[in-house]
């Protein structure tokens, strides 16, 4: 390995620099997921306890040593409970970016492009959201991509059925029972309704955005999903996607940006709505 530099008695090579780099993104996309909640708090305790044990230990201080040495030789264990849905969050983040989670990776093999689906239209879901906002009806309209989002669609009520404006103007309609929740797309059917979706605990979702749109944007930050919302305050038609909000848009705009995100369907000329 080719040395670098020298620092006293450290002799720094270009491996340890790679080292030094990977644990600083890490560190910096552990700091990221936990900002803002609770888990931050409790993480720079274990770390004051942690820097504490160090310290009496090197004072030899033996009574309080073992004492604290008890303490974190449990610690893994105790971190993987107390952080259990940083952990999830941050695993289903990682799964997110990599490439077999994107479908495309898999459609090109050659027994999977003999198959053709039925193709998605998004032509419902514009007209239910047009007739939806006009009556100041909230929605939330999940389309699934890499990702059947089982275990949110367990949450709620399984329906499986044709898409289809009538059966989504029904789901959303305010005598409904099954209208305060998400509903899930997946293919070309409705996969189920009532559905509860993980809400973001991000601090900068400004304090106009209801809880419609944190839990969009929270199932937004750990999958690939499109959600499509329709507020029930202003009655603004919303698109989501990667946690970032696209508001006050036309049908125009909707159809435009379903095409774009759902069927990589490029648009001429591509505007971010402007927020209310």
């Amino acid at each position: 390995m080719i040395q670098l530099f020298t620092i006293g008695f450290l002799e720094v090579e270009w491996l340890d620099i790679i080292d030094v780099l990977l644990v600083t993104v890490l560190l910096y996309q552990l700091y990221k997921l936990l900002t803002g909640s609770v888990a931050l708090k409790i993480f720079l305790g274990l770390l004051s306890i942690y820097l504490l044990y160090l310290v009496v230990k090197a004072a030899g201080m033996e009574l309080l040593t073992i004492i604290l040495g008890q303490f974190m030789g449990v610690g893994v264990l105790a971190a993987i409970i107390v952080f259990q849905p940083e952990i999830r969050r941050f695993l289903l983040m990682i799964g997110k970016t990599t490439a077999f989670n994107n479908d495309r990776f898999f459609k090109s093999f050659p027994w999977r492009k003999s198959q053709s689906p039925d193709k998605l239209s998004i032509t419902p879901f514009i007209e239910a959201a047009k007739s939806l906002a006009g009556k100041n009806t909230g929605a939330l309209i999940v389309f699934a991509r890499s990702s059947e989002l089982r275990y949110y669609a367990e949450s709620g009520d399984s329906i499986d059925a044709v898409v289809s404006k009538r059966l989504l103007l029904s789901i959303f309609n305010k005598t409904s029972p099954l209208h305060d929740g998400a509903v899930i797309i997946h293919g070309n059917r409705i996969k189920a309704a009532r559905c509860i979706l993980p809400v973001t605990e991000s601090n900068d979702v400004p304090a106009s955005m209801g809880l419609r749109h944190r839990a969009a944007i929270g199932l937004t930050e750990v999958t690939d999903s499109i959600v499509l919302v329709v507020s029930e305050e202003t009655g603004q038609i919303a698109l989501v996607r990667n946690g970032e909000v696209y508001r006050n848009l036309s049908a125009a705009d909707l159809r435009s940006k379903l095409n774009q995100y759902l069927f990589d369907i490029e648009p001429k000329v591509i505007e971010k709505a402007s927020a209310a």
